[in-house]
């Protein structure tokens, strides 16, 4: 809540048909908002001033945003009250009062039999990559160019024809730049369309935390085991791409 012009805490209701409360995973990991039922209506309350006109809430299908005014709702910037406030309402945390379902689906997934539907969503938080993926065919000539003491700080692994390298600082190969969150390598420039979700999926599918997730844009999603990457070296390069081809 947050205070108006005249000194007082202002005080943010929003409205929305239950039909359509699997859209509220957006906002579940507001941890200020509270949440309760009645009949056909979820209603929500405890909204700051940023998040009563954020994105989150305005891609929201069918909501109503309200100011609480002396026990009446008032649309946001309307001088006439719209309703009185709802009364004997049973109110929740909203992350503890919403659950995420894990749909499996056989769509076309990076090489193993099971999917988490989920999706990636631009994202305009700026982060550090962690990861890149290249050609193989690409950079096995330029590899034996790079001095042992850039090579030995980083660790990789061979996912088909291209090599996934990690560490810091990346090579500066061609190739697509990921991230780290919570042991998922994503996409540089992406994030789970729902924040909550990274921690989720971990404790559903990684829960050793043994596996890196390496995800595409589409929501695609590859496990890695971090056993079976190994220190970077111009030796160990040739080796492996001499495997590849005799195999």
């Amino acid at each position: 809540m947050a205070k108006d012009s005249s000194g007082g805490i202002k005080e943010f209701w929003a409205e929305l048909p239950k039909v359509d409360e699997d859209f509220l995973g957006s906002i579940r990991d507001w941890k200020n908002i509270h949440i309760a039922s009645d009949d056909e209506v979820i209603w929500l309350k405890g909204f700051t001033d940023e998040q009563a006109v954020s994105p989150e809430i305005q891609q929201l299908p069918n909501v109503l945003m309200y100011e609480l005014r002396n026990g009446l709702l008032f649309r946001l910037n309307a001088l006439v009250p719209t309703k009185k406030m709802r009364t004997a309402l049973l109110w929740t945390v909203i992350d503890k009062a919403l659950k995420l379902n894990f749909p499996i689906s056989n769509n076309n997934f990076f090489g193993i039999d099971e999917k988490v539907d989920v999706r990636l969503k631009p994202s305009e938080e700026e982060q550090p990559a962690i990861a890149l993926l290249s050609s193989i065919s690409e950079i096995k000539d330029r590899i034996i160019e790079i001095p042992k003491f850039k090579l030995e700080k980083l660790d990789w692994i061979v996912i088909n024809d291209q090599a996934l390298f990690m560490g810091n600082p990346l090579l500066s190969f061609r190739g697509k730049t990921y991230w780290s969150k919570d042991n998922h390598l994503l996409p540089t420039g992406f994030d789970f369309e729902f924040k909550n979700m990274s921690l989720l999926l971990q404790r559903k599918y990684n829960a050793t935390q043994e596996q890196w997730l390496l995800w595409k844009e589409d929501g695609s999603v590859l496990h890695l085991n971090k056993d079976d990457f190994r220190k970077l070296s111009v030796s160990s390069f040739r080796l492996t791409e001499k495997s590849k081809q005799w195999s």
